[in-house]
């Protein structure tokens, strides 16, 4: 690697590792070591490819979604997934309701099977459309809408306090086979 690669990719780095970081949180159910691994292996793969990588942010999301997959699917039955709780009784009438919120979420996310965790996570925390979603996890845009579909309602039952849905479930676009409105 010539000294200006060098360059771009540190630069690249610095700037943007906090957010990197955030996604691998996401993606590891709040298990800090492994979210540090996982973006430190996505890295690594992508200063490898550097000269050849076009999207830099691009390359390195696909490469901490399709290896967080694989760890999934080589741990599914060994352990149960981590996730760091905090204390009980933090919600006080001082503005910590929006951190209560991101405890909230989180603690529920980290109960969800692995491709659930992904799907909700890359569709709503990324902000990817349902294609790009199938298209980093290697599955069909219909198995990401129903995954969605079902995660959510999942989601609601481990975490009631988040509310009903935003709108009438009736307006659904989407419901799989034999779901009533």
């Amino acid at each position: 690697m010539d000294p200006q690669d060098h360059e771009r990719f540190r630069e690249f780095v610095d700037a943007r590792w906090s957010a990197l970081l955030r996604l691998a949180n996401l993606l590891t159910g709040g298990d800090r070591h492994e979210a540090e691994d996982l973006v430190q292996t996505a890295l690594m793969k992508a200063l490898g490819r550097w000269r050849h990588v076009d999207d830099p942010e691009g390359y390195v999301r696909k490469v901490m979604y399709r290896h967080q997959i694989s760890r999934w699917r080589l741990l599914r039955p060994h352990r149960e997934p981590t996730f760091a709780v905090p204390p009980e009784h933090l919600g006080v009438a001082d503005g910590t309701a929006g951190a209560d919120l991101r405890i909230t979420v989180g603690r529920a996310l980290a109960r969800l099977t692995p491709r659930q965790r992904a799907v909700l996570v890359l569709r709503y925390f990324e902000d990817l459309s349902e294609t790009e979603v199938a298209s980093a996890l290697g599955c069909s845009v219909g198995t990401v809408r129903s995954t969605t579909y079902r995660s959510l309602a999942r989601l609601r039952t481990l975490a009631p306090e988040l509310g009903p849905p935003s709108r009438n479930p009736a307006q659904d676009t989407y419901s799989p086979k034999g779901a009533r409105a």
